[in-house]
């Protein structure tokens, strides 16, 4: 399959421009048709059998679980010393007691994530709203708090209040009410429930449309034989089989606190005392991702100056060499919400604070996602995304202490907002027996990046008693490779045996995400992705991620040497064409302050409603993508006198330091019937609706009861109001 387009197929594929103009502010966020669209791809009845077969194995398991609890003398919960929660909740297949733990110790993220908020370094807005996050945990949250504002719900049958998921959930969605205890989606909802029943609950809230959940607990180290560390259990693959099946559902959990135990004394990497091979359970799945902790400082810029990992924080790899941790974020000394009363609060240490920094960070891009091209991405994206936008920490290339690195949720932003421009996120499909291709350009000394993520079957092989089984778990082995001229780049990987030594690079046989850095390239480069053998159900999706492209000709410059001529009836605007752009004219009486609309992919545009003998003026900016725009170039002004019009003077833009256009949202968004306005607005508003193809569809006065859409077809509009400050503009879709 040959995937190679013309490099300005964005705009083509687009119908005129009017997907390019959105308010700094809107918000969307989950709602029933969003949850519905992405289910519809999900293998339901699967989900419902592993649903039914979980349940049946949960039944038993609490049987056997009684049983030999009371024949052994085996605790079924404790509360350790360091403050932490035990609970027996599984039996090995050798019969070893399974206990899950807390990752905490008693005592503001450096994911980036504020840099998406409103006075963030990237002014987006983006908090949460309308977005949902499951946490499960030891306990459930104390939903009360005044942080939750009713944002929480419980969602199983759980009563017992407890610190830590209270604490997590505070790391997520805390409102701000203190602020340092704010969390990182502080607008979002929460849903919390007991672990005892964590994969048959999130394989319904799955089947329901929930995109994450936060898992800061695991196996506990001290109470298993030495060959469960690193190795793919049962419950491995459960959690990979549920991602499968749901592919949009992702499963974030903390890699642990067990550097320096000393639990297992046969570790593959022959580091003893080193604290490699210290992951268990889910932790090693691969479709999840699993999350160290860090020390890190951040500039005011947002770049990492200084990072290191916890010394607490568990490190991979798993038996069959995966990159694992994944990705870090800030663990220490992290402040929250807290269990003791509706107001209280505590600060925590541990890879279960690193964990709920991630996965609300992720929460935020898939709300952004949706903001810019009203959709979610699949799981295996977002995975792909955080991964190939980590910031590269200690040594060059991924490493089993802290994975890819530290979690830069602006990169990743920055990474989307620019897709089609000077980065690509393609969401493909490779047959049985296909190759995909794409071939990009990439400026001299740039950084060329280029990756592959998917969501992999759940292997058949389960480890049941050998010490550092080295069988990879991997299913559908995609690769990733990049030419130019005699050239091949291969993907970064890691060895298992080696797991002190530096990536290198070669035939990754393991991992399901591959990335490939070529550092100073420059030129035409393919980007190829094959596999090996036979795909289980003869496909496999995957996500292909690119950026340091140039994947148009376009530059962000405004449109200049703009003429003027006048004919009977009509004014036309032409000006230097800039390659593959899209062009805004704007223009307007000057003696009133409400602009006129008009987009077009050519370098001239005629204007015909305008009245003889009355000044105008018009300005310009150049789109690239659908949304990254030049700043409007310089305002032109002139008199319309039919074919005496005459070009006044060139104006420099006009200052609106004390006449700023108002920031409008709407909400419900999508809607079916009535739009209201969250903003800025004022009485005498008026309102402008463009559709897709660029036409006025509908305006009017804005009333206190909203703007009617009911007569508008379903699809994607742009609403613009204008008011004495100015116009703002939005999108929104009508259902």
């Amino acid at each position: 399959m040959d995937s190679r387009q013309p490099t300005c197929l964005w705009f083509y594929q687009l119908v005129m421009g009017f997907l390019f103009i959105l308010s700094p502010l809107l918000s969307y966020g989950q709602t029933k048709t969003q949850k519905t669209k992405i289910t519809k791809v999900y293998n339901i009845s699967k989900i419902d059998k592993m649903v039914s077969k979980l349940e049946n194995r949960f039944f038993q398991k609490q049987k056997e679980i009684s049983y030999l609890a009371q024949k052994n003398g085996w605790q079924l919960k404790e509360e350790l010393p360091n403050g932490s929660t035990i609970e027996l909740l599984d039996i090995g297949e050798d019969g070893t007691p399974i206990y899950y733990t807390t990752f905490y110790d008693h005592v503001s993220t450096t994911s980036r994530a504020s840099s998406l908020y409103k006075d963030g370094l990237l002014r987006l807005g983006i908090t949460g709203k309308g977005m949902q996050v499951g946490v499960w945990d030891a306990g459930i949250v104390r939903k009360t708090h005044v942080e939750f504002d009713s944002r929480v719900t419980v969602a199983d049958n759980s009563t017992k209040i407890d610190a830590h998921p209270t604490m997590v959930m505070g790391t997520l969605i805390a409102s701000g009410k203190k602020e340092k205890a704010k969390g990182v989606a502080y607008e979002a909802t929460g849903i919390t429930s007991d672990w005892s029943r964590d994969k048959i609950e999130a394989a319904k809230a799955a089947a329901n449309g929930l995109l994450l959940s936060n898992h800061s607990y695991g196996i506990i180290t001290d109470r298993v034989p030495d060959w469960y560390f690193g190795s793919y259990l049962r419950v491995t693959k459960d959690w990979d089989d549920l991602m499968y099946n749901a592919p949009y559902y992702l499963m974030v959990t903390a890699a642990g606190n067990a550097q320096k135990s000393g639990d297992n004394e046969q570790p593959i990497s022959e580091a003893v005392g080193k604290g490699y091979d210290m992951l268990l359970g889910f932790a090693t799945c691969k479709n999840g991702i699993t999350v160290a902790a860090a020390e890190a400082k951040i500039d005011k810029n947002g770049a990492l100056t200084k990072a290191s990992v916890a010394a607490y924080s568990s490190f991979g790899p798993v038996d069959d060499g995966r990159i694992k941790p994944d990705i870090a974020g800030r663990g220490t000394d992290v402040y929250a919400t807290y269990s003791n009363s509706d107001t209280s609060y505590n600060s925590s240490t541990g890879t279960s604070m690193a964990t709920p920094g991630i996965t609300g960070s992720m929460l935020l891009l898939q709300q952004y996602n949706q903001r810019l091209y009203g959709s979610f991405v699949k799981a295996a994206t977002l995975k792909g995304l955080v991964l190939h936008t980590a910031d590269d920490v200690a040594t060059t290339g991924p490493d089993y202490q802290m994975g890819w690195g530290v979690m830069n949720t602006k990169k990743a932003a920055e990474v989307l907002v620019n897709k089609e421009y000077r980065s690509l996120i393609k969401e493909e499909s490779l047959s049985q027996g296909e190759t995909y291709t794409i071939t990009v350009t990439i400026p001299e000394g740039e950084q060329l990046s280029a990756s592959i993520s998917w969501t992999d079957p759940a292997s058949t092989f389960i480890n049941r008693d050998i010490v550092n089984n080295r069988q990879a778990a991997l299913v559908n082995d995609l690769d990733i490779r990049v030419t130019q001229n005699y050239n091949t780049y291969y993907p970064w990987k890691l060895s298992a045996t080696n797991a002190t030594k530096a990536a290198t690079k070669g035939d990754n046989l393991v991992d399901t995400f591959e990335r490939i850095d070529i550092d100073n390239a420059s030129g035409e480069y393919t980007i190829t992705v094959t596999h090996k053998g036979k795909l289980t159900n003869e496909t496999q999706n995957f996500s292909l991620l690119v950026s340091g492209a140039a994947i148009t000709e376009c530059s962000l410059i405004a449109p200049s040497n703009i003429g003027i001529k006048g004919y009977e009836d009509k004014v036309s605007l032409q000006w230097d064409a800039v390659p593959d752009a899209l062009y805004e004219i704007q223009y307007k009486e000057i003696s009133t302050i409400d602009w006129n609309t008009k987009y077009t992919n050519e370098n001239v545009l005629e204007i015909s409603d305008l009245e003889l003998g009355i000044a105008y003026e018009t300005r310009m900016r150049t789109f690239c993508n659908e949304n990254v725009a030049s700043e409007f170039g310089l305002i032109s002004s002139f008199t319309f006198g039919g074919l005496t019009t005459v070009l006044d003077e060139i104006l420099e833009p006009l200052s609106l330091e004390n006449n700023v256009a108002p920031s409008i949202s709407v909400y419900p968004n999508p809607s079916t019937d009535i739009i209201q306005l969250d903003g800025d607005k004022e009485a005498d508003s008026h309102f402008q609706i463009i559709s897709t193809s660029g036409l006025e569809v509908d305006n009017g006065k804005v009333s206190q009861e909203g703007i009617s859409v009911s007569n508008l077809s379903s699809g994607m509009y742009i609403l613009v109001i204008d008011t004495s400050k100015g116009m703002s503009t939005t999108k929104f879709y009508k259902d």
